[in-house]
């Protein structure tokens, strides 16, 4: 069961993945490319028609994808499209390859491997940990939201998770926005004098008392749009895998323990 319901949260994110990113390209704005083009004569003409057919599409990085002829596009949103060498086509979704162990997501790969960078990058002290008292066997970071149901559900188990030896550590993201109730509620959580106490406390449903510093709601906010948050709580697993909404305990602590067990 542990492992069903974590391929079912994986196909889920997948899917949802696979529609989100759509690009439809006029014939009058095609970029023409021959054979004697570079590499580099090739990303710049796919960048140029981004440019001029969908100007709020914000492209990270462009390269050679593992099939000749095809680039991979990387999008701010952790998002990949895929384009024709000679920029005439665009293709949203993912590339899989076909693996002795089945059928492998590359989009998948890429997408995990640039959030676990970008998540790598964020310090601790940044952070509300939680952490076990004996060994740290496993970590997780948790996109949450103080206001936010399943947010809640899931520190409720934050005891039996650290049991476990499952250290967590949120990180802000206010489900409304910046400039909200809820966020100047996270500003405070993270302004308390004792931030892990305050956590507890919000998720309860405590009072919290109002608080200023230099906080970085805001950063942590705009990371999880990038990397592809869209509700909380969200689970960035070690590797970068992400996973949406509250998974039990025992459940996650059985599919990040004993990732062979079935």
């Amino acid at each position: 069961m542990a492992k069903t319901a974590i391929k079912f949260a994986l196909v889920r994110n997948s899917i949802v993945t696979f529609l989100t990113v759509f690009l439809f390209l006029q014939s009058s704005v095609y970029a023409q490319s021959d054979s004697g083009q570079s590499r580099a004569q090739e990303i710049e003409a796919i960048r140029s028609v981004i440019a001029a057919t969908q100007p709020n599409m914000l492209v990270e990085t462009i390269a050679a994808s593992p099939v000749a002829g095809l680039y991979e596009i990387t999008l701010q949103n952790a998002q990949v499209i895929y384009a024709s060498a000679d920029a005439r086509f665009f293709i949203p979704g993912d590339l899989y390859e076909v693996m002795p162990q089945g059928l492998v997501n590359r989009g998948e790969d890429k997408r995990n491997a640039a959030r676990a960078g970008k998540i790598a990058a964020v310090p601790e002290s940044e952070m509300i940990i939680f952490e076990p008292e004996a060994e740290r066997k496993a970590t997780i970071t948790v996109f949450t939201d103080v206001d936010c149901p399943y947010c809640r559900q899931l520190h409720g188990e934050i005891d039996r998770l650290n049991e476990l030896g499952i250290a967590v550590r949120y990180l802000g993201y206010p489900r409304t926005g910046l400039d909200t109730e809820t966020h100047y509620k996270m500003v405070s959580t993270w302004c308390a004098e004792d931030p892990k106490a305050m956590m507890t406390s919000a998720t309860r449903g405590g009072s919290v008392p109002e608080a200023d510093c230099d906080n970085p709601i805001a950063r942590h906010y705009q990371l999880g749009r990038e990397v592809g948050v869209t509700g909380t709580p969200a689970l960035v697993l070690e590797d970068g895998t992400i996973l949406p909404g509250y998974i039990p305990a025992d459940t996650l602590a059985g599919y990040l323990l004993n990732p062979a067990t079935p």
